[in-house]
């Protein structure tokens, strides 16, 4: 009777504890196993960089460079600070990716503002023309940037860039505020007004405080697409003294050789105000991406 009993209670103790536990924890595993391979993969290239940053320059050269510097050295970074003005070309790049920051943030949530709570002729054609232009090339659109600066007489110009860089971010802020906009209770807006707050401190007391993650999404998307920019900046910039970071970086690569040492820590400096940006933003910058996808 025990037998034929604990066989018959066999089969329902196996579909609740064994295949699909199972399945559960291989899923596990695996998810954990994707997971580390695909951050290698992201952050493998990163760590070599900073690592043949402290490599002498004769084992970069003859291909003796480790994972782990034998001798590391902070020579290239004394030398890449020395050979080119870095300070400058921070000093450039910081003042366009402010400038773009806040231009981007402050045009966007107005915009986003008018898309959410305002009805007005051809709105959601402007809008969806606005999220088509996200669909053109950056580098098609090079040329005509090129011919409007220089009618606008901001060739050399770090004001140039804001402008372009502010044009390229715009689309993406705005769709990605209005989103967090709309989800913002009418009634709030309405018994502000009603203690006669205006349009624009509704906006700024009300929906931009709510709408954080967002805002901190749209900010760091616009900085470090303004950063780490190249093509642009190398066609409009043409004079030293207006050199951003990535130009500066292009001065380390010669036309028969490249001093590796010196152009990986100038990148590895080229960095550090990417790192620090998420760091500074990681809080808002996760709920901003996670709540925007949901809506």
């Amino acid at each position: 009777m025990t037998l034929v009993g604990n066989a018959a209670h066999a089969p329902k103790l196996r579909a609740a504890t064994g295949p699909g536990l199972f399945g559960i924890r291989t899923w596990k595993k695996t998810r954990l196993v994707i997971t580390i391979l695909f951050a290698a993969i992201s952050v493998g290239p990163l760590l070599y960089m900073v690592t043949l940053s402290f490599d002498p320059v004769s084992e970069i050269d003859t291909g003796a460079a480790a994972l782990v510097p034998s001798h590391p050295t902070a020579q290239n970074y004394v030398q890449a600070w020395q050979t080119v003005d870095i300070e400058r070309y921070l000093l450039n790049s910081a003042i366009v990716a402010v400038g773009t920051v806040a231009i981007t943030v402050a045009f966007a949530a107005l915009a986003a503002f008018a898309f959410a709570r305002y009805k007005f002729p051809f709105k959601e054609v402007i809008f969806y023309l606005f999220l088509a232009s996200l669909a053109v090339p950056s580098l098609e659109l090079v040329i005509p940037q090129y011919l409007l600066m220089q009618k606008l007489h901001l060739i050399n110009s770090l004001f140039g860039l804001v402008l372009i860089y502010v044009s390229a971010n715009l689309p993406f802020s705005i769709f990605l505020l209005r989103g967090f906009f709309e989800a913002v209770p009418a009634e709030l807006e309405e018994s502000f007004r009603l203690d006669g707050a205006s349009t624009l401190r509704v906006l700024a007391r009300l929906l931009m405080p709510l709408s954080l993650p967002a805002l901190a999404v749209a900010a760091l998307f616009a900085f470090n697409s303004s950063w780490d920019e190249f093509v642009i900046a190398l066609t409009l910039i043409n004079s030293p003294s207006f050199y951003t970071l990535p130009i500066g970086l292009d001065l380390f690569i010669g036309q028969h050789t490249t001093n590796w040492g010196m152009f990986f820590a100038a990148s590895v400096i080229a960095t550090v105000p990417n790192v620090l940006a998420f760091i500074a933003s990681e809080r808002w910058f996760k709920s901003g991406v996670s709540l925007g996808g949901i809506r």
